[in-house]
């Protein structure tokens, strides 16, 4: 590591990297969505009418997270692999758009379950939901759309998607369990915290995507090749994810930055400056991470520490192996819009600034 001056270069390329939106950044996410327009109203309206309740604390709730907005990336990786494998659904029978709207309903219990165990006050740069409603609300309502998920998943009356879909919940569950078993522990190998994340964010985006190919009806290789697509993206995403809590702008993330740092979790960011660090560093993570002791000082003391050892650009470039990997999964399928565009997405992961 150089001087003063190689580390505000490094500085400045992280930023650039990501909290700065790079080029085209907003097309690529918004291309897609553009080209599923139909789709997406059709899920949209699939998922404010199974919010629907004759208990008024769950539409109110369920109205709080719809103005919250967000990317709707999951379900709208259902409906590109199902568009990508050539379904065409009749006036009558859209599968791809109810399992997408399930698909948004897994996530979004398991968001509102998140945030009361991360005692988080921000989502997506509104209040959250346990700091309008209460923690009670928020759980049960959680469960109201677990519940309305496989409501969802029987209405489709495939096994085989039940089974993916399920399996995902479960995996989702043990994510978050080992997330919280490797909390505050700065022994954790880089390898168990991938395990963490694929767990709690790359199961549902694989199988957002492998159900895309089963609606189709396509074969066993489309499938994996769609799960794997789905897998790696996922893997980028929570990967990015993490490397935003130490390197965005507040305003542009919409949840607080150094929440993670603050909750004592185990994030490839922290691991990475834990590991190369001097002792005077390590005695500081161990500090803040291991036993909570932490000032208001210590966020832009870890921030300058995560700059020395270029842990960003080091969680940046994992994320980009599996971006690639992402890409790479699609070669099976012919060139076309759709393809193009899921490429698309899988490069605007590892550039994205929220």
């Amino acid at each position: 590591m150089g001087g003063a001056d190689s580390l505000t270069d490094t500085k400045a390329q992280e930023q650039n990297s990501v909290a700065s939106p790079a080029s085209g950044e907003r097309s690529a996410l918004n291309a897609l969505s553009d080209f599923l327009r139909d789709d997406m109203e059709s899920c949209n309206r699939e998922i404010v009418a199974r919010m629907q309740s004759p208990v008024p604390l769950i539409p109110q709730l369920g109205a709080h997270l719809v103005a919250a907005g967000g990317k709707r990336l999951r379900p709208l990786l259902t409906l590109a692999s199902a568009r990508l494998c050539g379904y065409e659904p009749s006036p009558e029978r859209q599968r791809h758009v109810g399992l997408a709207a399930c698909v948004e309903f897994i996530h979004t219990a398991t968001l509102l379950h998140d945030d009361v165990v991360d005692e988080s006050t921000l989502r997506r740069g509104l209040a959250s939901a346990n700091a309008v409603f209460g923690n009670k609300a928020s759980v049960l309502v959680g469960d109201f759309l677990f519940a309305r998920s496989f409501q969802l998943m029987t209405a489709d009356g495939s096994l085989k998607v039940m089974a993916i879909l399920s399996a995902a919940s479960a995996t989702i569950a043990e994510g978050e369990v080992l997330q919280m078993a490797t909390q505050n522990d700065l022994s954790t190998p880089i390898e168990k915290y991938l395990e963490v994340i694929h767990g709690k964010t790359a199961a549902l985006f694989a199988a957002a995507c492998r159900v895309g190919a089963v609606v189709a009806e396509r074969p066993e290789a489309e499938e994996a090749a769609l799960e794997a697509y789905g897998t790696n993206l996922g893997m980028a995403f929570q990967l990015v994810d993490d490397a935003l809590d130490y390197a965005a702008d507040q305003q542009v993330l919409g949840k607080t930055v150094g929440d993670d740092m603050r909750e004592g979790k185990i994030t490839l960011p922290v691991l990475a400056a834990f590991n190369a660090g001097d002792e005077a560093a390590r005695g500081f993570w161990l500090r803040v991470i291991e036993t909570g002791d932490q000032t208001e000082e210590d966020l832009p003391h870890a921030l300058a520490l995560i700059e020395k050892t270029g842990a960003i650009q080091t969680t940046l470039d994992r994320a980009r192996v599996y971006a690639d990997a992402a890409i790479e999964a699609l070669s099976i399928f012919p060139d076309s819009p759709i393809r193009r565009l899921m490429i698309d997405a899988a490069s605007y992961t590892v550039s994205r600034a929220n």
